[in-house]
């Protein structure tokens, strides 16, 4: 792993996930939902599986676009990183999976989400951080980004 994913994973272990879901906070440049039960929803629609889905097609087809040598070596680094990634989610979403019994579909969306944030940084001089580096954002302030409400780029992003 690069030292960037490093450091961002350690940015990422030295913050409370989780600790700011549901808090309004008057912005209205996102949509913040207010239960575990909205946020489960949002998540699993399609809609925004199929946002995310092309958020790490159209990385890909970037670093593709600017070295295919490096790409070449996508998978190998994914599993890589997933030695490191899996068990770090696992760890930081422990507590809230346990006290608000959140099913699979849960941890396989963070999962996702921290994943392909690795895999930015482990791109970025090649292709800068997007999509995922604005994911991680969220997680960072403690909260749930789980949704998108409007064509993308234009309308909001959904969080908890």
């Amino acid at each position: 792993m690069t030292p960037e994913t490093i450091a961002t994973l350690g940015q990422l272990d030295g913050v409370e996930w989780f600790a700011n879901v549901g808090i309004q906070d008057g912005s209205d440049t996102k949509i913040v939902l207010t239960s575990w039960k909205e946020a489960l929803k949002s998540c699993n629609s399609l809609k925004w599986e199929n946002l995310c889905l092309e958020a790490a097609n159209q990385y890909r087809e970037r670093l593709a676009e600017r070295s295919m040598k490096r790409l070449r070596k996508w998978n190998d680094l994914v599993d890589e990183i997933k030695k490191v990634s899996i068990p770090f989610v696992q760890a930081k979403i422990a507590t809230v999976v346990k006290e608000h019994n959140l099913p699979s579909t849960f941890e396989g969306t963070v999962q996702w989400d921290i994943l392909h944030l690795c895999m930015e940084c482990e791109y970025a001089d090649v292709y800068p951080p997007g999509f995922y580096a604005s994911q991680a954002y969220w997680y960072a302030n403690g909260r749930f980004p789980c949704g998108w409400k409007g064509k993308f780029p234009e309308g909001k992003l959904i969080i908890y």
